[in-house]
């Protein structure tokens, strides 16, 4: 008897201590010329366990192969659409046109009104102004249907809009850029909803390797690196995440809920770029994100993977054709374990460059 109530606490046990199983998607992109279908890539993120997926646009061979899959997604309006959905028709068509035909037989989690837009001195910043209007279209759109509490409309941003970094709990974001961002995410408050952001310590790690260790870089650090107000840093992620709150908190804003919405580290093209370095992040990230950040202790962080397969058309340098976790012959390149078993899940396409956080090593 005692030795069936000691099996019956550890099946308990291990049931409730797998939340990373749960909170790890992996994305999706589709800028390769060798890539499998996408009735393919649905069954092998099935046979891998990857239970959400992030999608950068509505495709459609896509959605029609996730009907019934149970994989939860979150789909990307493209940073092209924007302008014609800061038009309240244009929002509406967009939705009865690309998430309700596929409603609720495909699971859609989320609605990414666009991926890092930077308001100032780049190629998107054109687009901001039309960010706003196109989130608060689509989530009109969203309620008009009734699914507001079902499908959340957020935006996806970079650490670039972060100001101050270091130390995480001084985090604030750039001043020429609150106009921009301090609507956007009263806006998500308003809604409960959690504002979507792509975290990269590679590119922390790669542009600034004097003062950041790549075993900070790649939660490798035998103990803490960075002390800030009595909490130990032993990883940047965590580093990075918590300026991310702090920002939020110095904006008012300190309730919302951030998700993780791009991580990833490449395997070949570039400076710390190695399947050894990447395998280790990855797998390291994902046990991780299970039980938060020195500021926010004990919540689950939901986090994608960036990304899916190597892609072989994405443009700028080499080094953003290695961020797959498999092969574009579906071969996997780590020996990733997602959920009770293998598993994966889904995110974005552009890439940012992180603002650095130095450290003491």
């Amino acid at each position: 008897m005692a030795a069936i109530l000691l099996l019956l606490l550890l099946g308990l046990f291990a049931a409730n201590f797998t939340p990373t199983g749960a909170q790890v998607g992996v994305c999706y992109g589709m800028l390769g010329n060798n890539l499998p279908n996408a009735q393919e890539v649905i069954d092998l993120y099935r046979s891998n366990n990857i239970r959400r997926m992030r999608l950068y646009d509505p495709n459609s061979q896509a959605l029609q192969a996730l009907r019934g899959s149970n994989i939860e997604v979150m789909v990307g309006v493209p940073n092209s659409d924007l302008p014609n959905l800061a038009n309240p028709s244009g929002a509406q068509s967009w939705v009865q046109r690309n998430i309700l035909p596929y409603w609720p037989s495909v699971r859609i989690r989320y609605i990414a009104v666009g991926n890092e837009v930077r308001p100032v001195n780049d190629a998107t910043s054109w687009l901001a102004q039309y960010v706003l209007p196109a989130l608060v279209n689509v989530f009109n759109a969203v309620r008009s249907a009734g699914l507001d509490s079902q499908i959340k409309v957020s935006i996806a941003i970079d650490m670039s809009l972060i100001g101050v970094s270091y130390p995480p709990s001084a985090g604030a974001f750039r001043g020429d850029i609150r106009w921009y961002l301090d609507p956007i995410i009263g806006h998500l408050a308003w809604a409960r909803t959690p504002l979507l952001a792509n975290i990269y310590t590679y590119f922390s790690y790669s542009d600034n390797p004097r003062d950041i260790s790549l075993p900070y870089a790649i939660f490798t650090s035998p103990s803490p690196v960075v002390w800030d107000q009595g909490r130990g840093y032993q990883n940047l992620f965590d580093a990075m995440l918590d300026s991310l709150y702090s920002a939020l908190e110095n904006a008012g804003q300190g309730g919302l809920e951030v998700v993780v919405s791009e991580s990833g580290w490449p395997s070949a093209g570039g400076f710390g770029a190695s399947v050894d370095n990447a395998a280790t992040y990855l797998s390291n990230l994902m046990r991780h994100v299970g039980g938060g950040t020195p500021k926010r202790p004990g919540r689950a962080i939901e986090t994608y993977l960036f990304a899916m397969f190597d892609e072989n058309q994405k443009t700028g340098p080499e080094i953003e054709r290695h961020f797959g976790l498999f092969s574009p012959n579906k071969q996997p390149k780590y020996q990733l374990r997602f959920g009770g078993g293998r598993a994966w899940d889904i995110v974005s396409e552009e890439h940012n460059a992180t603002f650095p956080l130095k450290t003491d090593m």
